[in-house]
């Protein structure tokens, strides 16, 4: 019989208690989730999937700013999956760093331009920061990739700060179906 090295059994253990995560979250049970995690510590600290796990674990129980930790992390270790940007940008925004929020979106829409729903959240971003040419851009730009989105402005709250903008009317008047 041969005895499994340190790093396999450490990723086994990892890849379990991710597997894990993932059907708890699946379920709704974010806070078995995190316990799951939480019992791994460093093993999570060390893979980009299994902090944005902890950080969406986080994220569902509404506390944004632990989960701005685990997912800033994830990031650091692999800045391509969207949704860990698009999740950080999510709790920085919630725990009153909006430049944060921006800069996340930013990061991600470097990566992935073509992505509407990023473009349509940091025009929601710019629009709180009243950055109002810059939020339009990627309103536009974010009806352009998917009309769909068109849909939510009327009911975004993060858009209040240009409702009184002529352009913002006209964005919308110019992209109604």
């Amino acid at each position: 019989m041969f005895a499994l090295s340190n790093l396999s059994r450490h990723r086994l253990q990892l890849e379990g208690a991710s597997r894990e995560a993932e059907g708890y979250l699946e379920l709704g049970m974010s806070a078995q989730a995190l316990g799951s995690l939480q019992r791994r510590g460093k093993l999570v600290h060390a893979d980009a999937h299994a902090c944005y796990l902890m950080g969406e674990a986080f994220r569902e129980l509404d506390r944004h700013s632990e989960a701005v930790i685990p997912l800033r992390r994830s990031v650091e270790l692999d800045p391509t999956p969207t949704e860990a940007w698009l999740a950080l940008g999510w709790c920085y925004k919630r725990s009153g760093r909006l430049d944060e929020a921006i800069w996340s979106l930013e990061q991600a829409i470097r990566r992935t331009p073509g992505d509407a729903l990023l473009n349509y959240n940091l025009a929601c971003y710019y629009s709180l920061a009243g950055r109002n040419l810059d939020a339009l851009r990627r309103l536009k730009r974010a009806f352009d990739l998917d009309a769909s989105f068109r849909s939510m402005v009327t009911g975004e709250p993060d858009f209040a700060p240009l409702r009184d903008d002529p352009a913002f009317r006209m964005l919308l008047a110019a992209t109604a179906s």
